[in-house]
């Protein structure tokens, strides 16, 4: 059993992976701030014996908060989406700078194995298809997108300087677009605005021609690749995502059918606030697969369909 701090336990991913630490015999110790996760994303976990919930902003000093000893910090603090690179740019700057680093204090003062949520975001609009750990990027340092990207490509640097000044145990991984129960309904990411929309019978709207490419990974999958690593003897940075690619007009289609709506699909032209916003994206999983043995499972098809049983009851 390890003791296990989980930076942004209450959000979207960080909650399941809550979930698998505790399920598996980890102790767990969620800190949140709850700007963007939700006290019900962990609420099943209320009362366990192996635990835990602080409400702390990971910006401030975190070692009167979360106690002795500490085995593993996992950093996952970051709110994650269109609609917040647009609301909280500076508090996603922040979060990726100043409180990345007092997590990796908090590790280097336990001697704590650190792990790091990167993003395929580091890629940018990528020249490079798939996308390899290898490719360094084509990346707007000023776009509207940039207080993502940036923030997460310097959580990066500051990890491997931890790593190679102190000798830190880390981690880091290269998440690809996940989705699956508990994401916000009206978080502005693709999968989401397209099943609302599906089952609220509104058009569903696709930014520009529907060409732009994606690859998507149902939250199981993911997080069991994020314990994989998290576990094994790779410092990464890693690629973890499904490397299933597909149109934006293929998942609004797939979206109607597994709602069973009549939306039409409709286009309008890309706005300001998308702009840099990649035409196609697709993980290169050589390396986990030849390393952690994990590949993802589960269908689009098939995670759509529990996805939107989600966001129908959440809309309900």
């Amino acid at each position: 059993m390890a003791r296990v701090v989980v930076a942004g336990g209450a959000g979207f991913i960080g909650s399941h992976v809550c979930d698998a630490l505790v399920a598996r015999g980890d102790e767990v110790v969620c800190i949140d701030n709850f700007l963007t996760g939700r006290r019900e994303n962990v609420a099943r976990l209320s009362g366990h014996e192996r635990f835990s919930l602080v409400e702390h902003d990971v910006c401030e000093p975190l070692d009167d908060v979360v106690g002795s000893p500490v085995d593993r910090v996992m950093d996952l603090a970051s709110p994650a989406s269109p609609k917040d690179f647009l609301e909280l740019p500076l508090e996603i700057l922040a979060v990726g700078s100043t409180g990345t680093r007092n997590l990796l204090e908090l590790a280097r003062a336990h001697d704590a194995r650190f792990f790091l949520a990167s993003t395929s975001e580091v890629y940018g609009d990528p020249l490079v298809h798939p996308q390899p750990e290898s490719y360094w990027g084509n990346v707007s340092s000023i776009g509207p997108r940039s207080c993502y990207d940036e923030a997460k490509r310097f959580s990066e640097a500051l990890t491997m300087a931890y790593h190679r000044r102190y000798g830190l145990d880390v981690r880091i991984v290269r998440i690809f677009n996940t989705y699956g129960p508990r994401m916000r309904p009206d978080d502005g990411r693709v999968v989401t605005n397209f099943l609302v929309q599906a089952l609220e019978g509104r058009p569903i709207t696709i930014y520009g021609d529907g060409s732009r490419t994606r690859s998507f990974c149902f939250v199981t999958d993911e997080v069991r690749g994020l314990l994989a690593l998290l576990d094994g003897d790779e410092t990464g940075p890693m690629n973890i995502g499904n490397d299933g690619e597909f149109t934006l007009s293929e998942l609004a289609a797939l979206a109607k059918e597994v709602t069973g709506s009549s939306s039409e699909i409709v286009h309008l032209a890309l706005p300001p606030e998308r702009e840099g916003d990649p035409l196609q994206r697709r993980p290169d999983l050589t390396l986990v697969r030849s390393t952690l043995g994990w590949s993802p499972e589960i269908p689009l098809r098939e995670g759509l369909a529990r996805t939107a049983e989600w966001i129908r009851q959440e809309i309900s």
